[in-house]
């Protein structure tokens, strides 16, 4: 049975791991990175900063479980984001393979957003 790497705060390097630390920690990085890359079609900041991202688990297999979720049910963009988070994670090199878990529990409210996508979308 493998270990996972499990962080509500994708930062933050695993304890009780079986992938090095070091190689823990440029996963991590890179997979926050590929997030990053990924926008919400309606709104002009990325997924990650929008705080949409909820945990991201790796496992020792480097299989990634993402669970996320959308501004609101009813995103237009509902069919098509999760496909592109899991396509985006999956390229990240080291990483065999990657899921995404869409949720609305809890919901999403802007006290997710970092201050990085307040600025951007003017919410001072």
């Amino acid at each position: 049975m493998s270990e996972t790497h499990t962080s509500d705060s994708p930062n933050a390097p695993a304890v009780q791991s079986g992938i090095p630390e070091e190689e823990l920690v440029r996963l991590t990085d890179d997979i926050v990175a590929a997030l990053k890359t990924v926008y919400d079609p309606e709104i002009p900041v990325d997924i990650y900063e929008l705080g949409l991202i909820y945990k991201v688990d790796i496992a020792d297999d480097r299989q990634v479980a993402v669970e996320m979720t959308l501004t609101t049910p009813n995103c237009p963009a509902a069919a098509e984001l999760p496909g592109m988070v899991e396509g985006a994670v999956a390229s990240v090199g080291g990483v065999s393979g990657a899921s995404v878990n869409l949720t609305f529990d809890p919901p999403w409210d802007q006290g997710r957003m970092s201050e990085e996508a307040r600025l951007a979308l003017n919410l001072w």
